[in-house]
């Protein structure tokens, strides 16, 4: 209540008083934080190798390479991750609000934490790891780090540093339009990163394939997700009334959720299967959700799978997206795989639903595919290998 009257207070203001009226609001906000206590730091850890991911932890990756990273011999890993309200919160080692995320004196000892606890630190999307201090991205953390003997790599999960105009040329169905706001932020984003990326000569890992053509020395480290739970929750496939199709509508406009309701709803209405657009399902839940679908359709526009579509994987689901001839062309070449997944697009994707239902033993066998290709690839131990090259020097090996 009473940050919606200030608000209301300061919108009445002329600028000068309302800027100071601010610039006050944050100053005795920050005195509550001096004297708080500081949000707890996990033990540091003992082993040769150490390593911190953060700050995004974005479908809860960080966590899951830091969990892979700790089979590696003489290795522990922590993952951290910036906390916002109002967005579901995955699994991490710790975490701080975005409230002291801003504040000095937790800013200070994170650096101190960080620098003197890490031999390695992967920093997600170029985000900043020792708090927001007033620069756009972690360049100057960076510099420190590095002037501490720590080993930096970075890596990036999609939109952080995918180049819309160069995707907009290579795919027929990309979501990216110039003069479009979302476009040219990416844009101006991706180009941004590029640059620092080409400057700072450090590693630079990808999450998904289709990444090593926006950043070519790239490493593809896959997705990492604990295939357990996906099984446990998984039914027989058609063993319901109807066939039920489930999309998780994420980022609406990248995924082509538009496309696919009006698909998938025309579907419905017409008595061919059970529509479930999944939203608000926080991800603890999500394995059941998926569980109890026969059929998922992931996205109609980027031309990649990422976490979504290798966790509905390893629940033996089908599923169905766009995945394109160039990236099932890269992990065949890079592992050796076919990638268990049903193409589709804007224009075909009734008839690949409607054929899929028709001829069910074969959905089902491909179907069938997906636990064993998530667990040659998702698993966490070919992300474990990947991650092995930077963190283990060939003198220890």
């Amino acid at each position: 209540m009473g940050d919606t009257a200030t608000m209301t207070i300061r919108e009445h203001l002329p600028a000068p008083l309302a800027r100071t009226a601010g610039a006050v609001r944050r100053r005795l906000r920050g005195l509550r934080y001096s004297y708080a206590q500081l949000p707890a730091f996990p033990p540091a850890a003992t082993t040769p190798v150490r390593m911190l991911v953060g700050p995004t932890n974005s479908a809860g990756q960080g966590h899951a390479w830091a969990q892979a990273a700790k089979t590696l011999p003489d290795v522990d890993a922590v993952a951290f991750s910036l906390h916002r309200k109002g967005q579901f919160q995955f699994a991490d080692d710790y975490g701080v609000p975005l409230a002291w995320f801003g504040q000095p004196r937790w800013q200070r000892a994170q650096q101190q934490y960080v620098v003197e606890n890490y031999t390695h630190v992967m920093v997600e999307s170029l985000r900043p790891i020792f708090g927001a201090r007033g620069f756009s991205d972690a360049s100057a953390d960076i510099e420190t780090m590095l002037a501490k003997g720590i080993n930096v790599s970075l890596l990036f999960h999609g939109s952080d540093i995918r180049l819309p105009s160069r995707h907009a040329k290579r795919e027929r169905w990309s979501p990216f339009t110039p003069g479009d706001e979302l476009t040219d932020r990416l844009e101006s984003q991706a180009r941004r990163h590029a640059e620092l990326v080409a400057s700072l000569q450090l590693p630079v890992f990808v999450s998904t394939v289709d990444l090593l053509d926006d950043v070519p020395n790239a490493q593809w480290l896959p997705v990492a997700i604990d295939p357990a739970p996906w099984q446990q929750a998984a039914r027989p496939l058609f063993s319901g009334a109807k066939p039920v199709v489930a999309h998780v509508p994420s980022n609406a406009k990248l995924k082509g959720t538009e496309e696919i309701d009006a698909v998938l709803t025309g579907l419905h209405d017409s008595g061919v299967v059970e529509y479930r657009r999944i939203t608000g399902v926080p991800h603890e839940q999500m394995a059941s959700v998926i569980g109890d679908a026969d059929i998922v359709v992931d996205q109609l526009r980027i031309g990649l799978y990422g976490v979504a579509a290798a966790e509905a994987l390893a629940a033996g689901r089908i599923v169905v997206s766009y995945v394109g001839d160039a990236v099932r062309h890269q992990v065949r070449s890079l592992a050796g795989r076919e990638v268990p997944i049903v193409e589709a697009d804007p224009d075909t994707l009734g008839d690949v639903v409607a054929g899929l239902i028709a001829d069910r033993d074969a959905a089902a066998e491909r179907a069938a595919a997906g636990p064993g290709f998530v667990a040659e690839l998702h698993d966490g131990r070919r992300s474990a290998e990947v991650l092995r090259s930077w963190l283990i020097s060939k003198e220890t090996l």
